[in-house]
């Protein structure tokens, strides 16, 4: 129809919501959506001993997608792309869960590899920090998954990704019970041998950290609050988050979400992202990162929105 919007969507099925995102391809802005939707998911509360995600874990899944779907029908979109994150992807169960999603709630959820997580990422930090940052260095720790990406172009020169997320290191090595600090140890040396296995020792580079584990890290070591906005210069500095490790090594899970920045939902797994995010920073040689707020979901919103403009083609999502 003449003058209707075109508009492009992201839904982002994760651990613990899904967030629909919906931006006017010729007109609209990342920072300024058309649509900007948060539905709270419990995932980790429904996986089982087996790894696989319980019927009332489903149920909840599938009503999170129909809202959404209802939400971007409302919004005229025109292209949606639906994904999900490890927790669904990687359960014992995942594919047969993406099914029932699909068959009804009608939205058949896709996945990302690590690499190409990997990629979106550095397109979101290029775009927030501009072309005059020079090359960057983007590192991602999401909850089962950690990613590195660096380029000083369009593209990454390099992009890996590792089963090292804060949420499967958690479930691996650091229950409640196991956070001593012998185990600490053995974890980071686990980490930084499987992380500097495959990167160089030094990685040059302006070093960024995107997503909520560095975002919250960067509060609890001081960073300014987020309801300051977006563009506040906030950083997390090496010696900062060795400081905080052990504190919070020391606290339960209901202790550590009273600290500044750390959620509820996250508490438990927050020593684990600590300590990922520390061995990331230590591996790729970088005292300091400075956050961006943007991540996969804005890399691939980018992508929608700019190859779309140029080529017309449509973003992929196996």
């Amino acid at each position: 129809m003449p003058g209707r919007p075109e508009r492009v969507g992201v839904l982002d099925v994760g651990c613990f919501s899904a967030q629909l995102v919906v931006v006017d391809r010729a007109q609209g802005s990342l920072l300024h959506p058309e649509v900007s939707h948060k539905v709270r998911l419990r995932m980790d509360r429904a996986l089982d001993e087996r790894g696989r995600i319980s019927k009332a874990g489903v149920d909840e899944l599938v009503a999170a997608v129909r809202q959404a779907r209802r939400l971007a029908d409302r919004a005229e979109v025109e292209t949606l792309v639906p994904f999900a994150t490890s927790v669904i992807r990687d359960a014992a169960n995942g594919a047969e869960v993406m099914e029932q999603v699909a068959a009804r709630a009608g939205v058949g959820l896709g996945v990302l590899s690590g690499p190409e997580e990997a990629r979106l990422s550095y397109l979101a930090a290029r775009r927030w920090f501009g072309w005059s940052a020079g090359r960057l260095v983007v590192l991602d720790v999401g909850g089962g998954t950690v990613e590195i990406a660096g380029g000083l172009s369009e593209t990454p020169e390099f992009a890996r990704s590792f089963p090292l997320g804060a949420r499967t290191l958690t479930r691996e090595w650091l229950d409640d019970a196991a956070a001593s600090p012998r185990r600490l140890r053995d974890l980071r040396s686990h980490l930084v041998d499987s992380i500097g296995a495959v990167l160089p020792s030094t990685i040059d580079g302006r070093a960024v950290g995107c997503s909520k584990v560095f975002e919250q890290l960067a509060r609890l070591a001081g960073a300014r609050p987020q309801r300051e906005g977006p563009s506040v210069l906030r950083q997390l500095t090496l010696a900062d988050l060795r400081s905080w490790i052990p504190k919070l090594a020391s606290r339960s899970t209901r202790q550590r979400a009273r600290l500044p920045g750390i959620s509820a939902h996250r508490a438990r797994q927050s020593l684990a992202g600590a300590v990922v995010a520390e061995a990331l920073m230590s591996t790729a040689g970088h005292e300091v990162v400075e956050i961006c707020p943007w991540s996969t979901r804005e890399g691939l919103l980018l992508s929608l929105i700019e190859h779309r403009a140029r080529s017309g083609g449509r973003v992929r999502v196996a």
